[in-house]
């Protein structure tokens, strides 16, 4: 099942409900009037948006994610991939690292690519 689209404002209410799931609505509507600014509404409004799109779940005005922070980063990822480097992942690291790497950050990625290669 391809995760679905996750807009950033949304990204940004999926991050207060991950580090507070399970949820009451009325507790989520304060939380994101404490951290987005955002009235009741607003957070009723994505609440349903999400759950049509089946990204949370709110059930007895408890909300639950149906996506994990993992799964919409990876989507994301995958997306930004896709579109800016033609879906090559060796493009995309090359943008990455031309920052520049710490020596840890490089032997991380080293470990990485060694847990994660095929064969």
């Amino acid at each position: 099942m391809e995760t679905p689209k996750i807009f950033e404002s949304e990204y940004r209410f999926c991050c207060i409900l991950w580090e507070h799931e399970p949820v009451k609505s009325t507790e989520l509507a304060k939380l994101c009037r404490e951290k987005l600014g955002w009235s009741k509404a607003t957070t009723y409004t994505v609440i349903k948006r999400l759950s049509e799109r089946g990204v949370v779940k709110s059930e007895d005005a408890v909300v639950t994610a149906l996506v994990s922070k993992e799964q919409a980063q990876t989507a994301a990822v995958d997306e930004l991939m896709e579109k800016t480097f033609d879906g090559s992942l060796p493009a995309f690291v090359a943008a990455f690292t031309r920052r520049g790497l710490s020596a840890a950050e490089a032997e991380e990625l080293r470990r990485l690519i060694d847990a994660h290669t095929e064969g």
